[in-house]
């Protein structure tokens, strides 16, 4: 039963941009922003063409304020549909993980460091982030030339 009821609501959902999004409130953003931001243009080109002295100065405020239709069309859609994605933190990642992700770091760049060379206002924001200890219990792999610079004596 849970397949089922499930089924329907993932072939709704499409990656745009790199996020994912639902194809209804796609749609009616879409049909939101337009009716917005055509009215906000529409109006402000009515009430200005009798203001301004010249059409293309009228034209030109008019787009402003179809502009500003876009930007109040975005907060309209925002409060009427909720994101699709679940943050969850808290919860502890495999270790084994984080391993691969910092061997491959210092494969791409090289000695990663110590993290007694970095200074306070960095190390201050590893811990506020959490991932001090992580950099800091990090072991490098020996390499197999050999080569022991920068190993503690």
């Amino acid at each position: 039963m849970n397949a089922d009821s499930a089924t329907p609501a993932r072939w709704r959902l499409v990656e745009i941009w790199g996020d994912t999004a639902d194809l209804g409130h796609l749609a009616w953003s879409i049909v939101i922003g337009v009716a917005v931001s055509l009215a906000g243009y529409l109006v402000a080109s009515r009430v200005l063409a009798s203001v301004v002295s010249t059409p293309e100065l009228a034209r030109a405020y008019a787009m402003l304020a179809g502009l500003g239709g876009c930007v109040v069309s975005g907060v309209i859609c925002a409060k009427l549909f909720a994101p699709k994605r679940e943050v969850v933190e808290g919860t502890d990642p495999d270790p084994r993980w984080r391993e691969e992700v910092l061997a491959e770091l210092a494969g791409e760049h090289g000695d990663l460091g110590s993290v007694a060379d970095l200074p306070p206002s960095v190390v201050r924001e590893m811990k506020e982030l959490e991932i001090y200890d992580l950099f800091a219990s990090h072991k490098p792999r020996a390499r197999a030339s050999g080569s022991t610079e920068g190993a503690a004596p």
